[in-house]
This record gives structure tokens, sequence and C-alpha cells, in this order.
């Protein structure tokens, strides 16, 4: 019989700093203990990766929702996807203002909408007329985040990716699948500009006869090449789903350039975490353990009450 698993990461990427590390690595084990919390209270997965992206959104340290990085006009603009691995409904929204929750509103748009994906005002207008909660223009915009954007731009170079898209990924008894990522985007980036996040197939991948993907990195090489589906299609052709993550990502990097992550969870059960960066901070639940990691080859365990 399948078990539980909610599975989630907390971005790839150049992250130097080694006193981050327990910040990190609470942060994802608190939103995956969230998630899966939730999988157990409603056995809908859908709710669990939701829950556990909005606990990674709410948390500053994480570049998504309140913690996301800003553009070259100093503004917050934010991207999220979601999808059902049984139906393969989905949604995603981009170029994001002012919304707490994107990955909240990227559900809305699949569920209460006929589109895929909605952009800029039209999101936002959105996201007024669902009631979601909204912040004052500019709330979102932190001073850590403003002395990032000075640092990048007297470089007058393109930034390093110190910590990428947030995302979780989960299965219930019934081999129910989902995946959601959200992100704050690329430091220094261009107004406007829309990420992997926001691409069913790149960012964002759940099939219930394959498995699910969360991917996180440099996004403009993660598109090239549809690391998500990319993923799930390696482990259809018989590769594990560890392998297949493994491999996704290290042959992007090598076709491509730059650095990325994934975790994944094939349709039976089976765990997949890899990253072509240093570090990539992820967690996962089942049972009464929670599984961790941050440096390459790092899987640690500890036993949990839930």
């Amino acid at each position: 019989m399948i078990e539980h698993i909610v599975l989630v990461h907390g971005g790839a990427g150049d992250i130097t700093d080694s006193a981050k590390i327990p910040i990190l690595l609470a942060g994802v084990k608190a939103a995956a203990l969230e998630g899966y919390r939730k999988l157990q209270e409603t056995g809908c997965v859908l709710d669990a990766v939701e829950y556990a992206v909005r606990n990674l959104e709410d948390n500053e340290n994480f570049n998504a929702g309140k913690g996301s990085v800003i553009n070259t006009d100093g503004e917050v603009e934010m991207d999220a996807s979601i999808q059902c691995g049984k139906t393969l409904d989905c949604g995603a929204v981009t170029i994001v203002k002012d919304v707490k929750n994107c990955i909240t509103l990227a559900r809305k748009v699949m569920e209460n909408t006929e589109h895929t994906i909605l952009g800029a005002e039209g999101a936002r207008r959105f996201a007024i007329d669902q009631g979601l909660d909204l912040m004052e223009p500019g709330a979102l915009v932190t001073e850590r985040r403003i002395e990032d954007l000075k640092r990048i731009l007297a470089k007058r170079q393109e930034p390093k990716c110190e910590m990428g898209t947030v995302g979780s990924v989960a299965i219930n008894s019934k081999g129910n699948l989902a995946a959601a990522t959200s992100t704050g985007g690329r430091e220094g980036k261009m107004p406007g500009r829309c990420s992997d996040t926001s691409q069913i197939g790149s960012g964002t991948f759940a099939d219930d006869a394959i498995g699910c993907v969360s991917t996180t990195g440099h996004g403009e090489s993660i598109m090239k090449v549809c690391l998500a589906y990319n993923i799930l299609e390696n482990h259809k052709a018989g590769m594990s789903i560890q392998d297949a993550t493994k491999k996704g990502v290290n042959d992007m990097t090598a076709k491509v350039g730059n650095t990325a992550g994934a975790i994944a969870i094939s349709h039976n059960g089976e765990v997949g975490v890899g990253f072509s960066s240093n570090r990539m901070s992820w967690a996962y639940i089942k049972g009464n353990e929670v599984h961790f990691g941050v440096d390459q080859d790092q899987h640690d365990i500890e036993t949990i009450t839930i």
C-alpha cells in the first residue's frame, strides 16, 4: 500500500552562507509537516501541496511571497503554478503584485476559470474577485531585497542564483499526485519577466500515471528543456525516479548551462531529489519520519510526532 508523502524544496542555488543552512532546513521541515497534516486531514493532495507552499511563501527566508526578490524597478512580481495528477487540470499566474499567496491564486485559476494562466493586472483583479488577501502596494518589498538589488546593480553583472523557487509534490494512499511551485523570480530581473514556474511542464508537472515534479533554479534554462516533463519522461522510459531526477537536472546543465534542482514522486510512491547547484534545501514527511538535506548526497532522517 502507498503511504502519504509530502515533499518540499526551498530553492536550489549558490547558497554559500553556511549560517543560513539551519534556517532553511527548519523552514522546509515546517512546510512539509504543514502539508502532511493537511493531507492527513483532508486526503487531498492539492490541499497538501498548496498548504506546504503557502507556508514557504509566508517565510521571508525563501524566494516566494514574503521573501520574494525584486525587479530592476524595485517591485515584487511573482509567479506560481499547480497541477492535479488525476485530471491534469492546472492553473498558473505570472507577473503578480501584492498577492500574499500566489499558489492559492493559481489554484483558483485552475478551479474557477476556463483558463490555465492569468497574468499581471488581470491576475490581480481575479484575486480581488476571489476574495484573496492583498497587501498594500509595495508591502512585499523588504529592505534586505533592496540591498540585494543595489549590490547586483553595483557589480553590473548578471547575479548568481543564490536561492530559487519553492515547491511541493505529494502522493496519497490512493496514488493521487499533485505538484505546486511558487517564486519571486530572479534577482535583478526586468519588469514583466515570466519564469518557468508559471509554465506547466517546465516548473510544475503531475500525472497520476507517471509521477509529479517541482523544479527550481535558472528559469530560462529550465524552460529550454521543459525540465519537469523531461524528468518524468526519463522515469517513464525505465529509470528510477531518483535517477531520472538527477539525470534531468544534470543533462540540463550540460546542454544549456546554468544550474537547477527538482523534487519528484513516482506513481508508486518513490521519491526523487536532485540538483546541479551546490545546495538545495528539501524535506519530506513519510509516516513518523522527516527526511531532509541541503548538500549534495545528504539524506538525514529524524523521527517526529505528527
